[in-house]
């Protein structure tokens, strides 16, 4: 059976949106703020989530950001914020729709359809464990011998790259271009001084890296 996780602080509209979804033989879970939405899923992964940006603990854009650390699950998102700018930051944070409120039962359900049928069926772990380390890919945390290792917002977007590809060669410009952006395809010096400092917070040996290894004038592998 399919399953959707609707994510939303108001009762009345979880409610209503349950009894319809399981109406049409869908199986139905419910959290009512970002953090226990992220635990569930990772705990249960959801072949579909709603979620409501207006959430009492995290912004609903940080949920999508969380959830696309580690899934392809389709997600749809309801907010009563109906500007370009809003509808923009969920998109490009990983959404895959955006139904603005007041919403019409029929339209949502349509919507969520739609987004099944688009669905990929690949679902990567939410947690990645090496001997070494662990990378829990949907909370954003990295233990080293159970200890949290602090790593700045650019050695995680790369190390999350690498993490979910993993045996898989990524390229100097695919990982210029999805940590710095389009204009930075060429400063593969970046990517030296970046990845030394991974390996020096993560390897074993950092002089003779293990998980984080280097194809030359190519680009990058992880080595689960």
């Amino acid at each position: 059976m399919t399953r959707i996780l609707v994510v939303d602080d108001d009762p009345v509209l979880v409610r209503a949106l349950a009894i319809n979804l399981r109406a049409r033989h869908f199986e139905v879970d419910t959290a009512a703020d970002g953090a226990s939405a992220l635990r569930r899923a990772a705990a249960a992964p959801p072949d579909l989530v709603v979620l409501d940006l207006g959430l009492p603990d995290l912004d609903g854009v940080d949920v999508v950001a969380g959830l696309r650390g580690w899934t392809s699950v389709p997600i749809v998102v309801l907010s009563a914020r109906d500007t370009q700018s809003a509808k923009v930051d969920a998109l490009d944070a990983g959404a895959d729709d955006y139904v603005t409120k007041p919403f019409g039962m029929d339209e949502l359900l349509a919507r969520c359809r739609a987004a099944l049928r688009r669905a990929t069926p690949e679902r990567r772990q939410p947690v990645v464990t090496t001997a070494a380390f662990t990378v829990d890919l949907a909370a954003h945390k990295v233990l080293r011998d159970g200890v949290p290792v602090r790593l700045t917002p650019t050695e995680w977007h790369l190390l999350e790259v690498l993490v979910q590809n993993p045996g898989r060669l990524v390229t100097q410009q695919q990982l210029l271009r999805e940590v710095w952006g389009p204009a930075y395809a060429e400063e593969t010096n970046y990517l030296r001084v970046y990845l030394a400092q991974l390996r020096r917070k993560l390897e074993p040996t950092p002089a003779h890296p293990r998980y984080l290894v280097t194809e030359p004038g190519i680009g990058y592998r992880f080595e689960p």
